[in-house]
């Protein structure tokens, strides 16, 4: 058996499909479709999905469970040779986050310009005086992540709408 990556470094298609699957499952559970992988070596070694209503937990985004769960797998809370893929901008928190761990590079989907911390409303991660600054690639499939993300926060006002005449 070979030590070469079983996909191309350069996929980032690939991985952000991936990083929309899981976001997919957080459509599912009725969660914000937000999904992430980590990538190391070429492999994924963390998949995660937004599970903030479910856990009862703000800081439980994708981006933060992917992180934690590397870190497991790598054995060490550093991730300097790792990739984030995100169909969503990374908010301050989850930035925040990802400098404190070194990600080599965060690519992401959709932009956030309210609110994204990866060159949206500010940028985290590349902040001069910061200890750390990311690769950014932006836009990766970013039609899809966003269509993911508009269909569901329609549903949620369709619901809510509903709700609010009695209808449910």
């Amino acid at each position: 058996m070979s030590d070469e990556p079983i996909i191309d470094l350069q996929s980032d298609q690939y991985f952000m499909g991936e990083a929309l699957r899981q976001a997919t499952r957080a459509y599912e559970a009725e969660e914000v479709p937000i999904g992430a992988v980590v990538v190391r070596e070429g492999r994924i070694i963390a998949r995660a999905f937004n599970q903030v209503e479910l856990l009862k937990d703000a800081t439980a985004h994708a981006e933060m469970l992917a992180v934690t769960q590397a870190e497991a797998v790598v054995g060490d809370w550093r991730l300097t040779d790792c990739t984030l893929y995100v169909t969503k901008e990374p908010c301050p928190m989850c930035a925040g986050a990802i400098v404190h761990v070194r990600l080599a590079r965060v690519v992401y989907g959709v932009g956030d310009p309210k609110a994204g911390a990866a060159g949206g409303a500010m940028n985290l991660l590349q902040f001069p005086t910061l200890n750390h600054r990311c690769e950014i690639t932006r836009g990766v499939r970013e039609q899809e992540c966003a269509s993911l993300l508009q269909g569901f926060f329609a549903e949620q006002r369709a619901k809510s709408k509903l709700r609010s005449q009695g209808g449910e």
